[in-house]
């Protein structure tokens, strides 16, 4: 049964980041009810005391974490947050997690002890991760450093992530109690991605592979604290071994279609003079 999306409201934790503001704006166009969920409308993963006026009253939550969905910590907090919107009467809690990570899944479990109807959403790295954030930066200097080698990975678009989020809170049961696994359409390494975006650049960009220890100790020499440092070194350690070099039909099969193309997304963003020095 298709839920009344026109009087859904729908809770979305990080509202003005990466994949927030994406299924922020995919649920307005849906027609729910946005209640947006960021330090700037007062809500704070780290402090408990602002959850229950952000959830109260809605019908369904969006939850990404700020550090990495396996990172120390993250599964406590997902699974005290999801305890109080149960409590609070939000039933319906979609999960961000990641593809192929082993460290995510505590907190996995830690949404479904909660009592909650739970989606988990397992999607792979993001086309938009070049595009925004630190490895943009890079490429706008020219060269990408990253512990990936030639594993090949299926980029998808955060946009497919967030309708797939979108469809998983107004289709009703449909999708609860199920994890969904979110690629793009086909598989590309590093070097093969920058390469297209060089082309649509018209720039001579490079990628250049490190092990995932030296990208560590980079890290630490960036500022990133050691502790954290650590853990990323792990998760690049494992995540990037070639477990997930495989395209899966998640985004056909809940939106009907197929998924975006990362060639697509260069063109988009190359045109938007995203990359520009």
């Amino acid at each position: 049964m298709t839920q009344d999306i026109g009087n859904t409201t729908i809770v979305v934790t990080g509202a003005t980041g990466r994949t927030g503001s994406r299924v922020a704006r995919a649920a307005g166009a849906a027609g729910l009810t946005v209640r947006a969920a960021s330090r700037a409308t007062g809500f704070d993963w780290a402090d408990r005391s602002t959850w229950a006026d952000a959830l109260r009253g809605a019908d369904a939550a969006y939850l990404v974490h700020p550090a990495d969905v396996g990172a120390p910590g993250t599964a406590e907090a997902v699974g005290e947050l999801a305890g109080t919107a149960v409590g609070l009467g939000v039933r319906r809690l979609v999960l961000l997690s990641a593809r192929g990570e082993d460290q995510a899944l505590p907190t996995e479990e830690a949404l479904r002890a909660s009592g909650a109807d739970w989606t988990v959403v397992r999607a792979a790295w993001f086309a938009q991760n070049f595009s925004e954030g630190p490895l943009a930066a890079e490429v706008r200097r020219g060269e990408l450093v990253f512990p990936a080698g030639g594993v090949a990975e299926p980029f998808v678009d955060v946009r497919d992530v967030a309708e797939v989020v979108v469809a998983a809170v107004t289709d009703g049961e449909r999708y609860a109690g199920r994890t969904l696994s979110l690629t793009g359409p086909r598989l590309l390494t590093w070097g093969e991605a920058v390469a297209e975006i060089a082309a649509a650049t018209g720039r001579p960009l490079t990628y250049r592979a490190v092990p995932a220890r030296e990208y560590g100790e980079a890290l630490v020499g960036f500022g990133v604290p050691r502790e954290e440092a650590a853990f990323l070194t792990e998760l690049f350690g494992t995540l990037l071994d070639g477990r997930n070099a495989r395209v899966e039909d998640g985004v056909r099969r809940v939106l009907g279609r197929e998924p975006r193309d990362f060639a697509g997304f260069v063109a988009e963003e190359a045109a938007a003079g995203v990359w520009k020095a």
